[in-house]
């Protein structure tokens, strides 16, 4: 569980303890391109266009919390899709109850007076609440456009104009059906009489939606059952209606648990009933046990790697140094970060009241991805001349923490990234630092040693992943991402890293870094450079991130270090452990 989430709502099954079971991942229920030479970009709505890089935890103030994002409960409506709230002047929802400010119901009546309505589909609600409709069009841009949800999700809270409970409801519902697709659709396949793929996409997203209510969130089943099929009436038409009123009472009339067993006992692979329980591919976590045991670890760790993936991520905040300040912040609530300098994590609600985080010196960045910047930053490079790069720069959190702490050392930074479009961000991620310290090159970052040969002292190459590290951010990539992936991304990963290390020069340091664990992206992208350069010895990257970390940040349980052959240590972190995204990096020194 992250460290700064707190109550979600007393018992997860909101009262039908005695028919619910307990959510998936904690029981309590659930819920890149990154590049510097091509790619898929998005844009701001989060479709894809061409040549871009998914960040890692990098934002500058998304407004919309994904941190809330599978608290069961946690969304401020009432259960029956009215808003409530003080000042409101609404009465109590349909099931008699109220919503506190927290999201939780008030004076609920008892589950032993639940019944259906008696009214026929075609007599009850015509179209669905604003929060639920947000969170349909949501999952229809992820599904339908390769949208991003934790980008597409925030444009639509303030299109739809929701407020703060609506938010939370809308955020809590899009991400957690995002989040369990694969589990959800395992229980639709048990309760349609077709295939899946034969459904209107729209309908199927709607019934996703639909089944993780039930499920998985505190709401009342005819209030789920009929504020979807109003949400399909509205939205799709009135045929269908009927056939996902039909779906649901199906799909209710067993509790989570008892379709987890259901679905677990037919399967007789291991992986598989850890894929519908924890609702990860297969593939995923037989690459993810791979990457513990490579990296020193138990590979009894799995399950709690998983969960830690299922839970909404903490939202850190850094503080650029010699420009921002987080004490207002911790003063308003939010904790000091336990693992690098100038860090908190958020107590919650808005980040842009936070102060200075619309001028940018206050920004939304993971801890794991603070840290690579600050380990670069603190390796040891012989005669340091102050010409710093990052050849992946895009979005541009990374560049941003780097070009403060290069400012303060009277260094510049090169950032590069290979469109137009990405090069915009950047610029605007840099916007706070002094221009003196910085500049931005649009293209290919294998084209750099070309033009910049041998010159940079310290080089960070945070090559585009499949982003398996992120899943507690990135709620449907789990879903888009194929074992293929893993292959077309190492042979870029591979030439990305032998630019990097043309670009730095002798005495200088590259930084590896990626925001996933698996090992054809790790170790095996290392070994195929190291075995093709004589040029290039490993440093002690462990004690490297120790030095930049807070005292005793990396100690004892949350050690890190993996002996690498030929010497030096790499670093991988993780969730279940560190409470950030599973960033993996290797500080290496170009000879003499």
């Amino acid at each position: 569980m992250s460290r700064d989430q707190h109550d979600r709502g007393g018992n997860p099954s909101g009262g039908r303890s005695e028919r619910r079971g307990q959510g998936p991942g904690d029981r309590r229920g659930p819920g890149n391109d990154r590049r510097g030479t091509g790619g898929g970009r998005r844009d701001a709505e989060g479709a894809r266009g061409h040549g871009s890089r998914q960040g890692s935890g990098d934002a500058r103030g998304s407004g919309t919390r994904q941190g809330s994002s599978d608290r069961p409960g946690s969304g401020d409506r009432n259960r029956s899709g009215e808003r409530s709230g003080a000042g409101d002047r609404r009465g109590p929802s349909r099931d008699g109850s109220r919503r506190n400010a927290r999201g939780h119901e008030r004076n609920r009546r008892s589950q032993q007076e639940r019944s259906y309505s008696a009214q026929a589909p075609a007599q009850r609600r015509r179209s669905s609440d604003p929060a639920r409709l947000t969170a349909f069009q949501a999952l229809r841009a992820v599904n339908s456009e390769d949208a991003y949800g934790n980008l597409v999700l925030p444009r639509l809270v303030r299109e739809n104009r929701l407020d703060r409970r609506d938010a939370a409801f809308a955020t809590e519902l899009a991400y957690g059906a995002m989040r369990w697709q694969g589990t959800w659709d395992a229980v639709l396949e048990k309760c349609v009489d077709r295939p899946l793929d034969q459904l209107d996409p729209a309908v199927l997203d709607a019934l996703r939606l639909g089944v993780h209510q039930l499920l998985a969130m505190r709401v009342p089943d005819h209030a789920a059952l009929d504020a979807t099929v109003g949400l399909v009436r509205g939205e799709v038409g009135q045929g269908p209606a009927g056939l996902v009123n039909a779906v649901l009472r199906k799909v209710a009339r067993q509790n989570l648990e008892e379709w987890l067993e259901q679905l677990t006992a037919e399967q007789s692979d291991e992986l598989r009933r850890m894929a519908v329980r924890h609702a990860h591919p297969a593939w995923e976590i037989r690459a993810m046990r791979r990457a513990l045991r490579v990296n020193g670890r138990d590979t009894a760790e799995i399950e709690a790697l998983l969960e830690a993936d299922n839970e909404p991520p903490s939202v850190h905040l850094v503080a650029l140094p010699g420009l921002g300040s987080l004490d207002a912040a911790v003063d308003d609530g939010a904790r000091a970060g336990d693992l690098v300098p100038d860090s908190a994590v958020s107590a919650g609600g808005d980040v842009h009241r936070i102060p200075g985080t619309r001028e940018g010196v206050v920004r939304v960045q993971d801890a794991g991805s603070q840290l690579v910047a600050r380990v670069l930053a603190e390796a040891p490079v012989q005669e340091d001349a102050g010409r710093w790069a990052d050849l992946c720069a895009g979005p541009g959190g990374k560049a941003a923490l780097l070009a403060a702490l290069a400012n303060e050392r009277g260094a510049t930074l090169l950032a590069n990234e290979v469109s137009e479009h990405r090069g915009d961000l950047v610029r605007n991620a840099l916007a706070p630092v002094p221009e003196a310290a910085w500049q931005v090159r649009v293209g290919d970052a294998r084209d750099v040693p070309g033009a910049e040969p041998a010159r940079f002292d310290r080089v960070l190459v945070d090559v585009p992943c499949t982003g398996l590290g992120a899943l507690r951010r990135r709620p449907e990539a789990r879903w888009r991402r194929t074992p293929s992936d893993v292959g077309n991304l190492a042979g870029i990963q591979r030439q990305l890293l032998d630019a990097a290390l043309d670009a730095t020069r002798p005495g200088g340091v590259t930084l590896y870094a990626t925001c996933s664990p698996h090992t054809a992206e790790t170790h095996d992208v290392l070994q195929e450079v190291l075995e093709a350069r004589g040029d290039v010895e490993v440093l002690d990257t462990a004690e490297l991130a120790r030095s930049a970390a807070l005292p005793g940040a990396l100690d004892g349980e949350r050690t890190v270090g993996h002996e690498m052959p030929g010497g030096g240590t790499s670093v991988q972190l993780w969730p279940h452990v560190h409470g950030t995204d599973a960033m993996f990096m290797v500080a290496l020194r170009r000879r003499s």
